[in-house]
């Protein structure tokens, strides 16, 4: 029994992690350019939307006021590939990272259901679905974090590059930061992560079993023909978009902590982020002490607002990614499954 049963939770983990991988691929390149504009936003110290005019006084004048504004920015200084910036790190960052959540999620949802079978893990209760997502994206980031670091120096610097690419990049953090350079500002990821992924997955498993009580309740009541609670392509979209776009601003500002804190823990050059002063005011490599400190200097300098800079197209962007990555997942996992299982 016992040989039985191992390779086929062995082939579980497969499916899992190569559902998981693919459609983070998938999902990540298609939203390249809103996440490159994104973090362009987050990493500007100067005000990102004219209602923040009255802060000009402490920084100057503003690189990027808004998505239009700064998609024509970036596509006349740095062309179309300036959209895909950092974009190869940050798959090597989300494939990775995807396909660990999917595959521990699972394995805590089979452990806590009693089952390995997917139909059965949405009758978990609603707070183990929360946990099972947190603790999942919290394997998930420490096992892919380097490669979001470099994904974010890359991404964040602008023209001309410090870094032409992200073997550069590692290279120079290794020898100036060591090891324990590439996991810097792990601490305010985990913080970040753990409610996030945890709304994200948590949401996901509620809005998919209201779609299916609907389901039931139309086939049942509108007399639709046999009850089917199956649930479609598009309500699987609507379930990611309503979930990522959900989880995604109820952390952003936690988002923005990291991103700076990341950005001002590296030393690219002994100034800071030495980026071309047109992107703005450095950060410099000792601005930020602490993830409580962070939060204390951007709102104090930059008041609340400072805390949702890029909220917009990092809503833009989440809400798709969360929806393609999740229907992606879910249409790869049931064939592969088809195939390996």
């Amino acid at each position: 029994m016992g040989s039985e049963e191992e390779p086929s939770q062995v082939r579980r983990a497969l499916v899992d992690s190569l559902a998981g991988a693919i459609s983070g691929g998938i999902s990540r390149t298609v939203t390249s350019p809103l996440d490159v504009i994104k973090i362009r936003f987050q990493v500007q110290l100067e005000p990102t939307t004219s209602w923040g005019v009255l802060q000009r006084d402490v920084y100057g004048p503003s690189k990027y006021t808004g998505l239009l504004q700064a998609t024509k920015d970036i596509l006349r200084e740095e062309g179309l590939p300036g959209f895909w910036r950092g974009n190869v790190p940050a798959l090597l960052m989300y494939m990775p990272y995807t396909a660990i959540q999917f595959t521990v999620l699972h394995k805590l949802k089979t452990f806590a259901s009693g089952s390995s079978r997917t139909e059965d893990h949405l009758h978990l209760s609603p707070y183990l679905s929360y946990v099972s997502g947190a603790l999942a994206g919290c394997a998930a980031t420490i096992g892919s974090y380097p490669f979001d670091l470099l994904r974010t120096i890359l991404a964040s610097q602008g023209e001309p590059k410090v870094y032409p690419n992200m073997r550069s990049a590692f290279v120079d953090i290794i020898k100036t930061r060591g090891v324990q350079g590439l996991y810097s500002g792990l601490s305010p990821t985990l913080v970040e992560i753990i409610p996030y992924a945890g709304l994200q997955f948590g949401s996901y498993d509620t809005f998919k079993r209201s779609m299916m009580a609907w389901n039931r309740y139309k086939y049942s009541h509108l007399n639709l023909g046999s009850e089917d609670d199956s649930v479609s392509s598009f309500q699987l979209f609507l379930c990611g978009f309503a979930a990522g776009t959900f989880s995604k601003a109820a952390c952003h500002p936690l988002d923005v902590v990291k991103k700076r804190f990341q950005v001002s823990n590296i030393s690219l050059q002994i100034e800071g982020l030495k980026r071309h002063p047109r992107y703005g005011a450095r950060i410099e490599n000792s601005t930020y002490k602490g993830m409580y400190h962070a939060l204390k200097e951007i709102v104090a300098k930059e008041g609340f607002g400072g805390l949702y800079k890029g909220l917009f197209p990092s809503l833009v962007k989440s809400a798709p990614a969360g929806a393609v990555t999740f229907v992606a997942y879910e249409y790869i996992s049931d064939w592969l499954e088809s195939i390996l299982m």
